[in-house]
């Protein structure tokens, strides 16, 4: 075991040893007394000398109430110091306050004109906390946790303290009701740390915050926060602390046999390896940069990591995302639909309905001739388009003995005997101009039906740029396709999502440099990757089969994501985020863009890192979330210089908003076993 794993072990088992109804409640460490409580809010009455004592009560601190009226009954109220309130008394000290500076005299410092009684009145103030649950014992003697107030009595019952070191340890690493496990599956990402300014804070010992990675694994986590506020930084945190956890996993790879569904094995390591990919739209993750400071995580997690890049990246280990669309029929058309589903044009729209689906039933024979021809009308499409086909390319489909002849006296283009691509263009081509020929009226009144169906027809529009087989060329066609010789590539090499399948199931970091690619391009490729990988998870799922943990880690995602008015529940990144969980599909994702993304995303998000955000708007949409409303003030405030990874943090397993700052990420924080 690692030293820092060792570390970690034993400083759960210092928490688990503490009572906190005895070390709480030391006299250093009181910090007022109550004077009204209700079942959401508790005011306190505090005076300066106390608030001193205890090192201050910056905004966010965590107090506790002790209920002392009987020995037998162990009960505390965990508090969070929000804001002043007035106490009743507040009327009368500032009247005499202000008489006071009228008279101008000293109320401060040496020489200060105070008398003993007015100082002492003038020292006191009131505090609004809000309660954010109760500390108790069970019948068996253990500390348990709920997230609300069972019952309170009279304000003048409890006495209040400021939590600190171990017992501040305790309360911000208490999860699901429970001390943290110590089963070495937890991490430190931070420590606690309450404001921006910090000049009480630094005379204080560092409070180790500690996740589990069972509220990342098959989950959602927001990551909202400013450029250059620490986001990327986070995420290389949840990314190592993925891999650990990863790397204890009990197989290494699946086992045909399993058909038991539960995700993680009795000590709360996850059954299989754990794969991560990472859309990387600015490269930052997938290329060396004076950011990182020698922590890049393609350099760090070598042999662990796979990069693929839209470009050929000459030197450089990297794989190109290039989709072979003349073997690759349905997955091309899937990107050439999606690269116009902007364009709403009749004959486009037409085009994207085509159904170039295969036939199921492989007897029915006047179903297959109509399928060859579509398949080579499209591919006709392609080539002309100027994607280049596969060395000796042909496609073979039904003609027919009369058109061949139209297409060319001799008959002797053929494509029942496989023709180029060239030839097949030409082929259609006259068979479109033509279709107002003696031939297609005769069939139609022989099979009660067109020789060229609709799907078909829409085809040859598109191949020909003419909507009337007699007119002019006057639409775009084919042209619209040209875009698409970017992503395509002539060799027969497995398609590259199939690869990334592969390497996310033996537990790798998969990074999608989308830098080099414009937004079309880079919606494009990342719709395409996640879809494969849903669908295949999806499979394995409806077939019983297990499925391995997928994180999906997503920079700038207001970019890729589907906006806040978009319902469509079939997007990608909507079905992730609602149907992930069961797949064993984890979201992480980040952006300054708050109110920009799918409302049906936030709802289902269950990880939340907040760090500065510079506007209204995007602090009202936090606002409607668990109890973030206590810090939306504070979020609009910042210093560039030392709150970078300060951030207010929300897990799954936790009962409330913590605030913490994120660790740096280090490259000698990585051990060997990481990198096994």
């Amino acid at each position: 075991m690692s030293k820092a794993n060792m570390d970690i072990e034993q400083a759960i088992k210092n928490i688990v040893s503490i009572d906190i109804f005895e070390e709480a409640k030391l006299k250093e460490n009181f910090a007022g007394r109550p004077f009204y409580i209700d079942y959401e809010m508790l005011h306190m009455l505090v005076a300066d000398s106390w608030k001193m004592k205890i090192k201050g009560l910056p905004h966010g601190s965590f107090l506790l109430a002790f209920y002392e009226n009987e020995v037998s009954v162990h009960e505390a109220l965990l508090l969070r110091v929000l804001k002043p309130v007035k106490l009743p008394t507040d009327v009368g000290v500032i009247s005499s306050m202000v008489e006071y500076y009228k008279d101008n005299l000293k109320t401060s410092g040496k020489d200060n004109k105070l008398d003993d009684f007015t100082r002492y009145e003038f020292s006191f103030s009131g505090l609004e906390c809000r309660i954010l649950g109760t500390f108790y014992k069970d019948k068996n003697n253990s500390i348990c946790f709920g997230a609300d107030v069972e019952n309170f009595y009279s304000a003048n019952n409890y006495s209040v303290y400021k939590a600190r070191e171990k017992v501040l340890e305790l309360i911000v690493n208490f999860r699901d009701g429970h001390i943290i496990p110590g089963n070495g599956t937890d991490e430190r990402i931070g420590f606690v740390r309450y404001s921006s300014s910090r000049r009480f804070q630094e005379d204080e010992k560092e409070v180790p915050v500690y996740v589990s990675p069972k509220d990342f694994l098959g989950k959602r986590t927001a990551l909202f926060g400013m450029t250059r506020t620490g986001k990327s930084n986070t995420v290389k945190k949840i990314v190592q602390i993925t891999q650990k956890i990863g790397n204890k996993a009990k197989y290494t790879h699946f086992s045909e046999s399993d058909n038991d569904t539960e995700s993680f094995v009795e000590d709360g390591v996850p059954k299989y390896p754990v794969g991560q990919i990472i859309f990387d739209i600015n490269g930052e993750y997938a290329n060396a940069n004076m950011q990182d400071q020698g922590t890049a995580i393609f350099e760090l997690y070598k042999g662990k990591v796979d990069r693929y890049s839209l470009m050929e990246r000459n030197g450089e280990d990297f794989k190109i995302m290039k989709v072979n669309f003349y073997t690759d029929v349905l997955g091309g058309f899937e990107l050439i639909k999606s690269s116009l589903r902007d364009d709403t044009s009749d004959y486009v729209n037409s085009f994207k309905m085509v159904d170039l689906i295969p036939p199921e039933n492989e007897h029915d024979y006047s179903d297959k001739i109509r399928y060859g021809r579509k398949k080579a009308a499209y591919l006709c499409c392609l080539f002309s388009a100027g994607l280049i086909p596969p060395t000796n390319y042909k496609v073979y489909f039904e003609g027919n003995d009369n058109l061949n002849k139209l297409v060319q006296e001799d008959g002797k283009i053929n494509p029942k005997n496989g023709i180029t691509l060239k030839e097949a263009t030409s082929w259609f081509t006259t068979i479109w101009e033509q279709s107002n020929s003696e031939f297609f009226e005769d069939y139609k009144k022989k099979k009660g039906h067109d020789w060229i169906d609709e799907d078909l027809k829409a085809l040859l529009i598109f191949l020909t740029k003419k909507k009337n087989p007699t007119g002019r060329q006057n639409i775009s066609g084919y042209l619209k396709l040209r875009k698409m010789k970017d992503l395509h590539t002539a060799t027969n090499e497995k398609p590259f999502e199939e690869e990334i399948i592969e390497a996310l199931a033996q537990g790798k970091i998969i990074i999608i440099d989308l830098s080099q690619g414009d937004p079309e391009i880079q919606k494009l490729y990342s719709e395409r990757i996640c879809s494969k990988i849903f669908n295949h998870s999806m499979g394995n799922f409806t077939r019983n089969k297990p499925n391995n943990f997928v994180q999906f880690y997503f920079e700038e995602a207001h970019n890729l994501f589907p906006k806040k008015e978009d319902k469509d529940m079939s997007d990608i990144y909507n079905r992730i985020a609602k149907e992930g969980a069961k797949l064993n599909l984890g979201l992480i994702y980040a952006t300054q863009e708050v109110s920009s993304i799918s409302s049906n995303i936030l709802k289902n998000t269950q990880n939340w890192f907040i760090a500065h955000l510079n506007n209204e708007d995007e602090i009202k949409e936090i606002k409607k979330y668990y109890d973030f409303k206590d810090f939306t003030e504070n979020l609009i405030l910042f210093n560039a210089t030392s709150d970078k990874g300060f951030i207010r943090m929300k897990t799954y397993s936790n009962s409330f908003v913590v605030p913490v700052h994120i660790d740096r990420f280090l490259a000698d924080e990585i051990d060997l076993e990481e990198l096994r």
